[in-house]
């Protein structure tokens, strides 16, 4: 089965596209694009491997599910397609990046200056259908995106993690703490940052602190 995606994480992640269980994920995925409307576009499902080699990974940042509305979902976790309004979770990343780093507010929502950068934007779920939020949960996406957290562990050192949500949290499991810098508060969402669990994590500035010190090029966010 050939699964189109950046060459250095194909050799990296080969015994996961040649599973069944991945076999059987391709197959659902086929069906649901051929029936309903389904976000990313089918060339974008990859799209965060292929923005961010395996090599050139410094950072991850972990998101649930697609957008599931139109012409939002461009394979990024909590990025849109540039000239996109910016959904609630975004807008809130952004205002900690502005408080944080003293940035100006960003026009665009595209976060491919993010992934060019070595930032591996990864949803836990890759796809998802129009308008129904989870409806490709638990079919085997969760396990393919612990098996590229797992090996991201692995085989890099000094990798920067930042977990958002009780979600995400609990896909960190399978990182080794001490090799890499894991980050963690509430999510991003309207909820839980009204709460207090967002707003001042200083996660970016946290992030780049951690990367200058072991010699390695922060990030321009």
């Amino acid at each position: 089965m050939n699964v189109v995606i950046e060459p250095s994480w194909k050799a990296h992640l080969r015994s996961e596209f040649e599973s069944l269980y991945f076999q059987s994920l391709v197959q659902f995925v086929k069906s649901e694009y051929k029936g309903h409307t389904c976000y990313p576009p089918g060339k974008q499902i990859f799209a965060a491997f292929d923005h961010c080699t395996f090599d050139n990974l410094k950072v991850v940042i972990l998101g649930q599910d697609p957008y599931h509305g139109p012409r939002q979902a461009n394979g990024l976790c909590f990025s849109v397609h540039d000239g996109m309004p910016h959904p609630p979770s975004l807008v809130n990343i952004f205002k900690e990046t502005c408080q944080d780093l003293g940035l100006a507010y960003p026009k665009s929502g595209d976060l491919s200056r993010w992934a060019s950068q070595g930032v591996l934007l990864l949803n836990a779920t890759l796809t998802v259908r129009a308008h129904s939020a989870g409806s490709h949960q638990n079919k085997g996406w969760e396990q393919f995106t612990d098996a590229v957290i797992r090996t991201i562990s692995d085989r890099k050192e000094k990798v920067v993690f930042m977990l958002w949500g009780g979600y995400a949290k609990k896909k960190g499991r399978v990182i080794n703490m001490q090799k890499h810098r894991v980050l963690t508060s509430g999510h991003p969402s309207p909820l839980s940052a009204n709460r207090g669990l967002w707003f001042g994590n200083k996660h970016f500035s946290r992030c780049n602190d951690y990367l200058r010190d072991n010699s390695i090029d922060a990030i321009d966010w």
